[in-house]
This record gives structure tokens, sequence and C-alpha cells, in this order.
């Protein structure tokens, strides 16, 4: 087998991409399969305003209950007994 004479080709260093006009109109279409017709806007907005409170107990007085509820009905309990006091108190919320 011969080898050809050719030299190998040598790249070119790679362009920056060119950055789009900001009043170009946007290629990107929206595919059909996505319907957001019946979405809701900000559904969980407001849940996320209230925030969380999250408490990590540790792994043995976890062990003394048996879910949330369980760990709930005791502080419930406890607060009867000793009511908050000062300004570290809470309001107690109405179900």
């Amino acid at each position: 087998m011969k080898k050809s004479s050719k030299t190998p080709r040598r790249r070119s260093p790679a362009k920056p991409a060119s950055r789009k006009r900001a009043t170009a109109p946007s290629t990107d279409a929206m595919r059909p399969e996505y319907d957001f017709s019946r979405g809701t806007r900000n559904k969980y907005a407001a849940r996320y305003r209230e925030g969380s409170n999250i408490v990590v107990l540790d792994p043995d007085v976890a062990d003394a209950f048996q879910d949330s509820a369980a760990v709930n009905h005791a502080l419930r309990t406890l607060l009867e007994l000793v009511p908050p006091s000062g300004p570290r108190g809470r309001k107690r919320r109405t179900a």
C-alpha cells in the first residue's frame, strides 16, 4: 500500500461564538407537547414565603417516637404543662 504524500491538515483555532443581539428574535420555540394552558402561576408562593421550621432530633430522642405526629403530641402536652413565656413564646395556631 502506498502512503499518501498529503500533509495532515492543521485545524484553525476555534472562533468565539458571536453574541446574539438583544433585539434579535429567539430561535428557541416551545415544543408542541409542552402544554401550560392549565398551569397555575405562583401556586406555592405563599407556602414558600411562610418558610419552614425543620427540627432535627438527636438519634436517642428520635428512637422514642414513632413518627412526627407522636413528636407533636408530646410537645403540645409539654406546652400545656409549661406554657412558653417572654418574647420567645409563639402564639398557638388554631386548626
